[in-house]
């Protein structure tokens, strides 16, 4: 990995400020890979489906001809070639791509530049061809992959790479919706997981040059941008909308589990029907071409257009039913697309799902209890756009601002944040993930969040044990043993079997208490032994040992190869444990608020 000269090195790591322009640099380069990325996504659609330059495919009111409804299981035809022609290119050297929110949870901000690059074309592909999946996931991986590749020139420490990679995710979400604080926050809550005064200038800035950027390159209007319901939105509002939004809120909480459940059992049912991973994608893309036949293009592609319709007034003819039948349409165009193969991600389908949402509350509300609900349409649509991005994407102050952004209205904005704290509360409690955390569950990791865990996983028991020590063996008698090890010398001795198997500890003090007190015949090891089938193993991290101290009521514990051989390797104290994993934590805790670490 070819690195940036030393000096130059030297002043980026030793200075704040080098670490602003850094991000800055990020921000730049996340602007030119997301404007990338949507024009070669816009050209594929356009040529495909017979757009009209600058069209939105699922703006269309209809496809052109029925034959179109193809074109999504052809796209997953060339996906699943695509990702063939990669695994035998990789051979034996093949590994998931890790995305921003893990690469900062666990490998303190180190992400592979190509694997990024390969899951970004992935995402072009599958939304270019129309599958129901946003663009935005391939914009975070692609730009936090950049920013991780710039941090490791320079040879950032942990904290700062984790930063960088979040200026990567800030640019690009800020570059994609024109919306600088949400970037900004999206960061914050998603992919650092935390806010810190040391994170906030160089996070800002490098939103602010992604969000530049992408309009330099790109002259159309950002992704969410509701010109004129600033004046339309939050019009004598009296206090009394609360209660609606915050049922909204509740609504919208249940049916973003229901999408993230979906895919789930989309994926299980491909399993279970062990259709080839190469094939999959095209099987699920002539599901989301029949359901277009059905309901129409609102279902293809992230939804971009389909959204600007609705929250903007123009797809008010729309009745009950068929609000609801859009809606089920475009959820399942989304479970199938992402559970089948398809590269992408739900956030922006999440914000069309809601604002769908919204509009159905208010058909039903009208219904149920008309003229009393206090809110337009276009308001219900906003805050059920933002309340169930929150519940699938999370992040209720990164959704709360995208609303302010995309609307300039304070009083909606108002009402979005009671919805969205509402959700996300709910899901937090009934679900407890977000859809990246849920998958990180189903493949067996505990991660919940960006938080720093990968510290924890480092400090092993393997690092922290001693390992200067001879087991004695297990037919060693007493009055030798005690020869051996007099009062005063160290007071645990690990004993293993004639096969060199671990059998357990002895007390020094006790073993010659038990040598004093008993009359006649002195006891054997194997009668003063503790801890016979309690033990670590070098791969449990510090955490994991300091349960097992407590769980078992000692005060050290034998290290052995594994559950099977149980070859004494160590020793670990549960003192040692304990205090070097205090030292880790507050070296952490500083590193969070900035102090020099």
């Amino acid at each position: 990995m070819p690195f940036a000269p030393r000096r130059l090195r030297g002043l980026v790591r030793g200075s704040e400020l080098g670490l602003v322009v850094l991000a800055m640099a990020t921000g730049c380069l996340a602007g030119v890979a997301v404007s990338a990325m949507g024009l070669a996504a816009q050209a594929l659609r356009e040529g495909l489906y017979g757009l009209a330059h600058g069209a939105r495919l699922s703006a269309a009111p209809a496809l052109a001809s029925p034959l179109l409804a193809l074109v999504p299981a052809l796209g997953g035809l060339a996906l699943g070639l695509l990702v063939l022609a990669a695994a035998r290119l990789r051979g034996a050297r093949r590994r998931p791509v890790i995305d921003p929110i893990e690469a900062n949870a666990l490998h303190g901000g180190r992400m592979s530049l190509r694997g990024s690059l390969y899951v970004a074309v992935q995402n072009v592909l599958s939304n270019g061809c129309g599958a129901s999946v946003g663009l935005e996931a391939g914009y975070t991986q692609i730009a936090s992959g950049l920013a991780s590749r710039l941090g490791l020139a320079f040879e950032m420490r942990r904290g700062d790479l984790r930063t960088l990679v979040g200026c990567g995710a800030a640019a690009a979400i800020a570059a994609a919706f024109g919306a600088p604080l949400t970037g900004a926050f999206y960061a914050f809550e998603l992919i650092i997981g935390t806010y810190a005064i040391a994170t906030l200038t160089p996070v800002v800035a490098a939103a602010l040059c992604g969000s530049l950027v992408a309009r330099a390159f790109a002259s159309g209007p950002p992704l969410v941008d509701l010109p004129g319901t600033a004046e339309a939105l939050g019009r004598g509002f009296t206090g009394t909308e609360t209660l609606p939004a915050l049922a909204i809120g509740l609504a919208c909480a249940g049916l973003g589990i229901l999408v993230m459940r979906g895919v789930t059992l989309v994926e299980a049912l491909v399993r279970a029907a062990r259709i080839p991973a190469t094939a999959a994608p095209a099987l699920g893309g002539l599901g989301v071409g029949g359901l277009a036949l059905l309901a129409g293009p609102q279902v293809l592609s992230g939804g971009h257009g389909a959204l600007h319709l609705h929250v903007s007034g123009e797809g008010a003819g729309l009745g009950l039913a068929a609000l609801a039948v859009l809606f089920a349409a475009k959820a399942a165009a989304s479970a199938i697309s992402i559970g089948s193969g398809f590269r992408g991600g739900l956030f922006f389908a999440s914000l069309f799902l809601g604002a769908l949402a919204g509009k159905i509350f208010f058909a039903l509300a009208a219904l149920v209890l008309p003229g009393t609900l206090g809110l337009s349409p276009t308001d219900c649509a906003v805050i059920g756009m933002s309340a169930l991005a929150v519940a699938v994407v999370g992040g209720p102050l990164t959704m709360t601002f995208l609303a302010l952004e995309a609307t300039g209205s304070l009083p909606v904005t108002g009402l979005v944040l009671a919805a969205v704290i509402v959700a996300s509360l709910t899901v937090r409690k009934t679900f407890g993930y977000s859809f990246a955390t849920w998958r990180f569950h189903l493949r067996g990791e505990s991660i919940r969040g960006a938080h720093d865990i990968g510290w924890i996983r480092s400090l092993t028991v393997g690092s922290l044990m001693r390992r200067d020590l001879k087991p004695v063996p297990l037919d060693t008698p007493l009055q030798a043993f005690l020869r051996a090890h007099p009062l005063g010398s160290p007071s645990r001795v690990v004993v293993a079997d004639a096969e060199g198997r671990y059998a357990g500890i002895v007390t020094v003090p006790e073993a010659h208490a038990a040598a004093r007190e008993t009359e006649g015949e002195a006891p054997r090891l194997a009668d003063i032994l503790r801890q016979r089938d309690t033990f670590l193993t070098p791969e449990l991290n510090a955490k994991q040992a300091a349960e097992a101290f407590d769980r078992t009521e000692s005060e050290a514990l034998a290290v052995v190869d594994d559950a099977r051989q149980r070859r004494v390797v160590g020793l670990l104290t549960e003192s040692h444990t304990l205090k070097r994993y205090s030292e880790e934590l507050d070296r952490q805790r500083r590193a969070m608020v900035g102090e020099t670490v």
